[in-house]
């Protein structure tokens, strides 16, 4: 994983560097000169040049998260980590849960948490059936078939919590901070897979934030259970599982929405999603904007008018 203290380098062609200028410009970013680069820019603990040689550098507290989250995933197509090895498995699995979620850098849509319980033998399945981070899966098909196999693999083994767009917006306002809301939900999924299977002994999730607020989340049947974080845990078959639970609760929910709002909502927080915003606003007014969408993220203050709002990524 990247050191947050030090630079980055990625190489980057021209549509990429379109498509992270677009994001970081849609989020108020700033934006300056810099020898020999396009552009450099500022914003949310990070400092990214892009380079006319192709060369892009990363640097900040928010790095390690903007590449696993951002960069790798939305801009670059590519991504630097293992998935699930069966060799491993068969060495030194032991039975645990994954926790992960989906939805969370998406302006449009729910966010939803997953959990998977999953021993050795099933691990083993699992990976032959070719589970790995959701992130890896391009089709909407194969995230629906790869969801159906991992139940039938692991069934009473496994939570999803939805958390709607009326019901997030709820949340937020009370609690404040994403991290906290993704904390609470993270709980919830623990104590729905402790009611399942009260035997597992421990939880791993990718690393989004201190552990005590999960911990603090918990009720009386997690409070026992060992937590670990760590990043890119998605390399983790259990994790894995989760991923994929959670991705097709998500693009299910956006199927859902998509037809509420009577147009295809984007994926995503960027350009495409403030233009639809704008067009769901004059067909159906601001207020509906909160039954389909995060309203602390920017696209919502740009197309309410507030520009001195500000996306919580």
């Amino acid at each position: 994983m990247p050191e947050s203290g030090k630079n980055q380098s990625f190489k980057i062609n021209d549509a990429q560097r379109t498509r992270l200028e677009e994001y970081c410009r849609n989020r108020g970013w700033e934006f300056g000169a810099a020898p020999y680069a396009h552009w450099k820019v500022k914003g949310d603990k990070l400092s990214i040049v892009a380079y006319q040689s192709g060369a892009l550098t990363i640097q900040g507290k928010n790095a390690p998260d903007f590449i696993q989250f951002v960069l790798e995933p939305d801009i670059l197509g590519e991504f630097h980590f293992n998935t699930p090895d069966e060799n491993l498995i068969q060495d030194d699995y032991q039975f645990h849960g994954g926790i992960d979620e989906s939805g969370k850098g998406d302006f449009f849509g729910p966010l939803v948490i997953a959990g998977a319980c999953v021993d050795k033998k099933q691990a083993v399945e699992l990976i032959k059936l070719g589970v790995k981070d959701s992130k890896l899966i391009k089709s909407t098909k194969k995230i629906y078939t790869a969801a159906a196999g991992i139940r039938a693999v692991i069934p009473q083994k496994y939570a999803v919590v939805t958390i709607g767009p009326e019901a997030y917006n709820r949340l937020y306002s009370s609690m404040g901070n994403l991290n906290r809301l993704l904390a609470w939900g993270h709980a919830r999924v623990i104590e729905n897979l402790l009611e399942l299977a009260p035997e597992c002994p421990r939880m791993l999730s990718d690393k989004f934030a201190d552990e005590s607020l999960i911990k603090r989340a918990l009720m009386q049947k997690g409070k026992t259970i060992q937590l670990d974080q760590q990043v890119r845990a998605e390399s983790d078959v259990a994790v894995a599982a989760a991923s994929i639970l959670a991705r097709e609760g998500f693009l299910k929910n956006m199927e859902k929405l998509s037809r509420i709002a009577e147009c295809e909502l984007p994926r995503g927080g960027g350009h495409n999603a403030t233009e639809c915003a704008k067009v769901i606003k004059e067909k159906h007014g601001i207020d509906f904007l909160g039954k389909v969408a995060k309203l602390h993220f920017k696209n919502y203050s740009v197309v309410a008018g507030n520009t001195n709002g500000e996306a919580d990524l």
